[in-house]
């Protein structure tokens, strides 16, 4: 790992604030980055200091004044070369990704393709910042809609995507003519710093003003900083619902915009109609990948009674096929969790779910021995249980699913819907109808919904987020760029005349 340390350049970087074109040695507190693959420090950084948190904000106005001003297309030019540095540095960032979060490094791969792949989609996006013209009831006038930057954007992300989701709101922004603040993860400060360095080189060959690519790092105290901060007009958040519920009242307050990504409970309705082979690779992979750990992973299985037993032995015997272990080696299909705060979780959830009464059908538990001293590997649970138990209700982040029976479609769907959160939802059926009715009005009430694909893994294409406590944003893909900007309607008078509106008449 110490030579992907050094191709990122973060080997010997202990500081973790910057403006973008050069690294603030701020002497906050020491911010240690612990692997869960072996359980040993990384590399350490400075959190940031109150001092140099006003020195970054006040770096990052400056740099909007200039920015926005540079035309869009030409910030997709900087956001290209931004790709292609990532393209460059794909494999070792992919590895440090695996490293120290935990996940598999195909995963890991796979997370900075998706950094890639939204620099190609901004760029395009660069000659597209279009509003909207329409007709005026006055004559001889016109209207139209336009949009323009906001100003400084805040980017609060968490461990579980480091990097992915940081580039997803961060090169909308800076296509759109904001500048960006990012807070990452203290559990995963090291990615942060690295997707610095490797863009940093770009920002100085474009000229690109001091401050308009901004990294800062720290606990709770530092994201409530920017929360409560009038001169961030957006906060962008992604977490626990917890979390959101503190940002979105404090941004509230002071009547700021907040993009909050939250929690997920997401389900697969396994219909009588569906491929069961098909629908058990979604189903697996949806509840292990990255140990559970994804806000999209599956938590629930809504499984029809006629193929409720035929599908559950499927299960049963693909978990016993899973390979847990270290995530850099492709063999292995499960990493660690985060820390063991996350494993207590996960004891805590299976013993509380046996209280209510559920079932276990596959034993979970932590993993002891050679190559599991870090204590951050559990093995996958499967639990039979009722989608009215209060666990099953809560998003624990850890890989346990929960399986239940369902007898009719209108069933399914209300138990699909009977949970607090609204992320990522789908049905497997051959079925027409049924997939039509999950996708109707009075079908899946999440902002994913999807029909033979699992709840895990999306397209940078379409825009991402969910409704109730997932806080209803939305990055990524679409028009997720308008929430970068603000939008302003414009009507011009081209005669010698003043007619109102409403055709409401003052003469003098």
């Amino acid at each position: 790992m110490q030579k992907v340390l050094k191709q990122l350049k973060v080997n010997k970087l202990n500081s973790g604030t910057s403006t973008g074109l050069k690294w603030i040695e701020s002497k906050g507190e020491k911010l240690g980055s612990y692997s869960p693959v072996d359980g040993k420090l990384i590399a350490s950084v400075y959190s940031t200091t109150k001092n140099d948190y006003e020195k970054v904000v006040k770096t990052a106005q400056k740099a909007f004044e200039e920015w926005r001003l540079v035309p869009a297309p030409k910030r997709g030019e900087v956001i290209r070369q931004m790709g292609d540095q990532l393209r460059k540095f794909k494999q070792p960032l992919g590895e440090l990704v695996s490293f120290e979060m935990g996940k598999s490094l195909q995963e890991g791969l796979g997370e900075v393709q998706e950094m890639i792949d939204i620099c190609d989609f901004a760029v395009g996006l660069s000659r597209q910042l279009h509003g909207l013209t329409m007709h005026s009831e006055r004559p001889g006038h016109r209207m139209y809609e336009q949009y323009h930057p906001l100003g400084v954007v805040g980017v609060i992300s968490a461990f579980n995507f480091p990097v992915a989701v940081w580039s997803w709101n961060s090169m909308l922004a800076w296509v759109c003519g904001d500048v960006c603040i990012w807070k990452p993860s203290e559990k995963t400060p090291l990615t942060a710093l690295a997707c610095q360095n490797i863009i940093q080189d770009v920002l100085k060959k474009n000229n690109v003003p001091e401050g308009v690519s901004c990294i800062i790092n720290g606990g709770r105290e530092v994201g409530e900083w920017m929360s409560r901060d009038k001169r961030m007009p957006l906060i962008s958040a992604t977490g626990s619902t917890r979390m959101g519920k503190a940002v979105g009242a404090a941004v509230g307050e002071r009547l700021g915009r907040s993009l909050l990504e939250l929690g997920g409970n997401n389900a697969i309705i396994i219909s009588e109609h569906a491929d069961l082979d098909m629908s058990l690779i979604g189903a697996v992979f949806g509840a292990v990948g990255t140990a559970g750990q994804r806000c999209t992973s599956t938590r629930r299985l809504i499984i029809h009674e006629k193929v409720y037993k035929k599908f559950t032995e499927k299960l049963v015997n693909a978990y016993k096929q899973i390979k847990i272990g270290d995530p850099l080696n492709e063999k292995n299909h499960v990493g660690p969790l985060i820390d063991k705060e996350a494993v207590q979780a996960y004891l805590n959830s299976i013993e509380t779910a046996k209280v209510e009464g559920g079932k276990i059908l596959v034993e979970g538990g932590v993993l002891k021995g050679k190559g599991f001293e870090s204590g951050c590997y559990v093995k996958p649970c499967v639990i039979e249980a009722k989608n009215s138990f209060k666990i099953v209700q809560h998003e624990t982040f850890a890989p346990i699913l929960y399986i239940m029976k369902y007898k009719t479609l209108n069933e399914a769907i209300a138990m699909q819907n009977d949970v607090p959160q609204g992320l990522s939802s789908a049905i497997m059926t051959v079925n027409l109808r049924e997939a039509e009715q999950f996708l109707s009005q009075t079908g899946s009430d999440c902002g994913i919904a999807n029909v033979n694909i699992g709840t895990s893994g999306a397209e940078i294409g379409g825009a991402f987020g969910g409704e109730k406590e997932t806080g209803g944003g939305r990055e990524s893909g679409s028009d997720a760029w308008k929430v970068y900007m603000r939008r302003q309607t414009n009507t011009i008078n081209y005669t010698n005349k003043l007619p109102l509106a409403q055709g409401i008449k003052f003469d003098l």
